[in-house]
């Protein structure tokens, strides 16, 4: 299952976008992607900081919650940015819920999942913030980034073509099996 690649310089947030695209068009899989966003949102309502050159990603596909709970999405999501980020450095990465990836208890990633109704079929989107050159300065909340961890400059453009395989392969199992 291949996901439509929507491209973009500066939107106000990718989630925002994904849901505007599954309202007006018929794409049932996509991924929007942008350099920037200026109002990009956390989990309860917190404001992503999103720095140009980090990578803000939104899924969007079909999802039946009598299929699948949306505790197992959160976390199968999480497993799928932690096994993209792991081919990148060997640092463990780990998972605090409801939906952060921590280095040496740093964030580095974050993860906004929202369900939308569109004629009487849901969709969730998940939103994706990785912090691939530059993080946040947040009090009581310590963040890092790859280019920190690694010591490399990270082709963003190949994180993103790795993260986008990561969730086709996976979103395309899911079907396969239900």
């Amino acid at each position: 299952m291949k996901f439509k690649k929507f491209n973009f310089k500066i939107i106000k947030s990718t989630n925002d976008t994904a849901a505007r695209i599954i309202k007006k068009t018929n794409y049932k899989f996509g991924m929007v992607v942008a350099e920037k966003q200026f109002s990009g949102r956390g989990q309860y309502g917190r404001k992503w900081i999103s720095y140009k050159g980090n990578l803000f990603a939104s899924f969007f596909h079909p999802f039946d919650e009598n299929k699948f709970s949306i505790e197992r999405v959160t976390k199968l999501n999480c497993n799928l940015v932690k096994q993209t980020l792991s081919k990148y450095m060997k640092n463990k990465i780990i998972f605090k819920k409801p939906n952060d990836l921590l280095i040496n208890k740093k964030k580095i990633s974050g993860i906004l999942q929202e369900i939308i109704t569109k004629s009487d079929k849901k969709f969730l989107i998940t939103g994706i913030g990785i912090n691939v050159i530059k993080n946040p300065n947040i009090e009581n909340y310590p963040a890092t980034n790859l280019y920190r961890i690694t010591g490399k400059k990270i082709n963003k453009s190949e994180l993103e073509k790795n993260l986008k395989l990561v969730f086709e392969n996976r979103i395309s199992k899911m079907y396969k099996i239900n």
